[in-house]
């Protein structure tokens, strides 16, 4: 018997030292790969061995390394915000976003007199802008320069050329559009700005075009969530100029509104926030002519001393309405001091034989000055 338990405690303890044995084999084993190809294992996941005692068993614990995450230079995305904050996508990003406030008791009135002389330069703000927008422009007699008879309009909402004359049944083939109508920009914060905020939005520069009647009719109260111009080359600056509006008399925008816009803009992600000057009309095919007239529609006179820019632009796929104010005879257009002009350096005469320059006034919009 004595034996007998010497022979199974014997047993009990080479089973004992065999688990035990085996546990050393399988850390050699594990050090050796860790030595053999430390090169590997410093790219791998690490590996923790532990034994349990019940079965002797060997566990290996996988450990993810954590992953390094690239982080901006400071630098650069300072000098992209400071980029990106002159831009009308900028300027929309920090415009507040509602909902419409009720239509309840607008009317055109709430914007005071149509047209009226807020500059105080002796011309209505419909003649200051044909001044501006128009080129070739004739003047009624008697009234220095200031009311337009005719003129010849480059439509930035429709890629045609107008020819526009002053009379009942054709003044309105040209018309003067509110960029934020008025309706609108009512619904949108201007109810609750004062009546002196409201005429100014009502004639300021900034936010009027001399345009296509017919566009203008279609566009009606619309904003850039449900109207754009046809003339896809012009958006850009369109929708720049309604975010610069809404900035300047602290308007809101609706969802859909400012995803319109910002849809628009992410095509000219650089375009700036414009001034209170003439469009820049751009078109990406040649355009058509329209007349307000069967008179008008005779061809005009050819011009004596065409500006350059204007004989150049024939070769060219894209074209910009600057035009050096001439008459049909090619001299100087007749101008009227103080009003709006569009090209900074053109020159005009007044009615006294004086000859004015387009240039910044005091009040940072470009006027013909001597």
């Amino acid at each position: 018997m004595a034996g007998h338990r010497e022979h199974v405690k014997g047993s009990g303890l080479w089973r004992r030292s065999g688990g035990l044995l085996a546990v050393a084999v399988a850390l050699a084993a594990v050090s050796a790969c860790g030595v053999g190809d430390a090169a590997h294992m410093a790219a791998s996941p690490s590996v923790a061995v532990s034994t349990q005692a019940s079965r002797h068993a060997v566990t290996a614990t996988v450990t993810p390394r954590p992953t390094a995450t690239a982080t901006p230079s400071p630098s650069a995305s300072a000098s992209a915000m400071k980029h990106a904050a002159g831009t009308a996508l900028a300027v929309l990003q920090a415009l507040p976003v509602k909902g419409r406030a009720p239509k309840t008791s607008y009317s055109r009135a709430q914007f005071g007199q149509r047209w009226a002389d807020t500059d105080r330069n002796g011309c209505g703000t419909r003649d200051d802008i044909l001044n501006r927008d128009l080129a070739r422009v004739t003047h009624k007699a008697g009234t220095h320069d200031c009311v337009v008879t005719s003129g010849v309009l480059r439509d930035p909402y429709t890629a045609t050329t107008i020819s526009f004359r002053k009379g009942n049944g054709t003044s309105e083939a040209v018309q003067i559009d509110h960029v934020v109508a008025l309706s609108d920009a009512w619904q949108k914060g201007a109810q609750n700005t004062s009546a002196a905020d409201r005429l100014r939005l009502a004639n300021d520069p900034l936010n009027l075009f001399a345009v296509d009647g017919h566009a203008n009719q279609a566009k009606s109260d619309s904003d850039a969530a449900t109207w754009l111009p046809a003339n896809k080359a012009f958006r850009c600056q369109y929708v720049a100029r309604q975010v610069a509006v809404k900035r300047q008399y602290r308007l809101w925008v609706t969802q859909s509104e400012h995803d319109a816009i910002a849809s628009t803009l992410a095509g000219c992600k650089n375009q700036m926030v414009p001034a209170a000057v003439a469009p820049t009309v751009t078109w990406t095919s040649r355009p058509a002519s329209t007349t307000a007239t069967a008179k008008s529609a005779a061809k005009p006179k050819a011009r004596k001393a065409a500006p350059k820019k204007t004989a150049t632009r024939k070769s060219e796929q894209q074209h910009t309405s600057k035009v050096q104010p001439r008459n049909d005879s090619g001299d100087l257009s007749h101008v009227h001091g103080g009003s709006f002009c569009s090209d900074t350096g053109a020159q005009g005469v007044s009615s006294k034989g004086t000859v004015l320059t387009c240039k910044t006034a005091k009040d940072g919009r470009l006027r013909w000055k001597k």
